[in-house]
């Protein structure tokens, strides 16, 4: 009986539960399952993460063994493309410039390459279901709790179905990455379709506009905006994700973090999450300012 239960019988006072020899045989029987899934189509799942394993390795070393002046110059024109700030332009510059003089820029290009690809992923997966959340209230009713148990799960909880999949390496890495990461690009295409002006459609509609070209017409160019916001927090969990996914073996500037907890490095755990923070600040400011340029042009041709 628990010391304090109010003077009440003990069957009130303890939740009844299996005994603990019926929860392990459940336990080994589901886990026992899953590894014999898991080896029977070993083949098949080496096959459907082969295009993934190519284009992250492809990424990477075409970060990794570019001249480091060359990458500097293209992030730079991508940045004042998105952004049309000389600000960030500047201040982008001289992130860069501090990575590379503390000797983090190889490892900074590797976990470039990690957010790009997992990102790239992310939108091919999320957009797709955002317009169908967004056209269906019933598969909106099904998915929305889905996202919040993917967006209520702790992060390291991703990495143990990855890993008993995948094992241990980058792609799994990069799988779980995606997982963590993909919900808010679904959440927020789904909300700005919805949130497109009633108005708009029927006019698109009094026009004679079928759904393909109401969707691709109208509602998609007027919810950019959001939808951009949607890519913007992808890109911030990715980032957020790969200093725990590189306890499954993904390296980069993720791998640094862990080794610098693990041994109680201050300065280098300092350095890597400032190289981390510098990153996540220069895609937050570039694509924030993209969305309001967006925004403004939107309302512009709505109006």
């Amino acid at each position: 009986m628990m010391a304090s239960c109010w003077g009440l019988p003990e069957v009130l006072c303890e939740f009844p539960s299996l005994p603990n020899s019926s929860l392990r045989v459940l336990r080994k029987g589901i886990d026992d399952g899953f590894r014999g899934i898991v080896r029977q189509y070993s083949d098949l799942i080496d096959t459907a993460t082969a295009p993934m394993q190519l284009f992250l390795n492809g990424l990477e070393d075409a970060f990794t063994n570019a001249p480091w002046l060359l990458v500097m110059v293209i992030l730079l024109v991508i940045v004042w493309l998105g952004s049309r700030q000389w600000q960030t332009v500047l201040g982008t510059s001289i992130a860069m410039a501090l990575i590379g003089v503390f000797g983090l820029w190889e490892d900074t290009m590797t976990t470039l390459a990690m957010v790009t690809v997992a990102t790239f992923i992310a939108i091919l997966i999320g957009l797709p279901l955002g317009i169908l959340m967004a056209r269906s209230d019933r598969f909106q009713s099904f998915l929305s709790p889905v996202l919040d148990l993917m967006q209520t799960m702790p992060s390291f909880v991703y990495l143990i179905p990855v890993v008993v999949i995948f094992g241990i390496g980058k792609v799994p890495g990069l799988i779980a990455v995606v997982i963590y990461a993909v919900p808010p690009m679904i959440r927020l295409t789904n909300l700005g379709i919805r949130l497109v002006d009633r108005e708009v459609i029927e006019a698109a509609d009094a026009f004679g506009a079928d759904r393909k070209q109401k969707l691709f017409g109208v509602q998609l160019p007027l919810s950019l905006p959001t939808i951009m916001t949607g890519v913007n927090q992808t890109i911030m969990m990715s980032l957020s994700m790969v200093v725990v996914a590189s306890m499954v073996g993904v390296g980069g500037l993720g791998k640094n973090v862990l080794q610098a907890i693990t041994n109680q490095y201050f300065t280098v755990g300092f350095l890597n999450g400032f190289a981390l923070a510098a990153i996540a600040i220069i895609f937050d400011r570039t694509s924030q300012a993209f969305g309001k340029r967006l925004q403004k042009h939107t309302e512009v041709g709505h109006d």
